[in-house]
């Protein structure tokens, strides 16, 4: 093998590895906000730990893509929940057309370094939600914050969180649009 053929094989391999890495990178970013919480991405959980006697607001704010005939709402804009007890909110969301739609939720949480603490049990946001034409629906979140958030210093001032949500709407081909 040549010296010529080296280097082209060389540049070939680089080439291949950055295409196999340019479409790893979307996926490999996701989990890694996941296991992190890096930039308000917020944690799945199982059971909440137990209340702590500590206090926390938590807002919630709605969004829904233009495109999405919908209207999205929380039933209530801000509660006080118990750091480290399971809780429950409930958001409505409406089909505003004649026709079945369906979206997809994406969701964070603000300040963004709270988000490794803010801790998903049952989300709606974990699935598509497929509204028939004018049909309304509840949907609930089960969370809990944990207690850790005010153990860290970087969170430990922390008085309220905001959990947003923006609804989009997904195409028959099963991405979003």
């Amino acid at each position: 093998m040549t010296r010529n053929q080296r280097t082209a094989g060389l540049f070939a391999g680089i080439a291949v590895a950055m295409l196999a890495l340019a479409f790893a990178s979307v996926p490999l970013y996701r989990a890694f906000c996941q296991v992190t919480g890096l930039n308000g991405t917020v944690q799945r959980g199982a059971d909440a730990p137990g209340a702590t006697g500590q206090k926390v607001a938590v807002a919630f704010d709605t969004n829904i893509s233009p495109k999405l005939r919908w209207r999205f709402e929380p039933e209530q804009r801000r509660e006080h929940i118990d750091v480290g007890a399971r809780d429950m909110v409930f958001f409505t969301a409406q089909n505003l057309t004649d026709r079945p739609l369906t979206g997809t939720a994406t969701f964070n949480v603000t300040p963004a370094r709270v988000g490794k603490y803010f801790r998903k049990i049952e989300c709606f946001c974990f699935t598509q939600q497929t509204l028939a034409a004018r049909e309304k629906v509840r949907m609930p979140v089960i969370f809990y914050v944990d207690p850790q958030l005010y153990n860290d210093p970087d969170t430990n001032d922390v008085r309220e969180i905001t959990l947003s949500y923006t609804f989009y709407p997904v195409d028959s081909q099963g991405g979003t649009s």
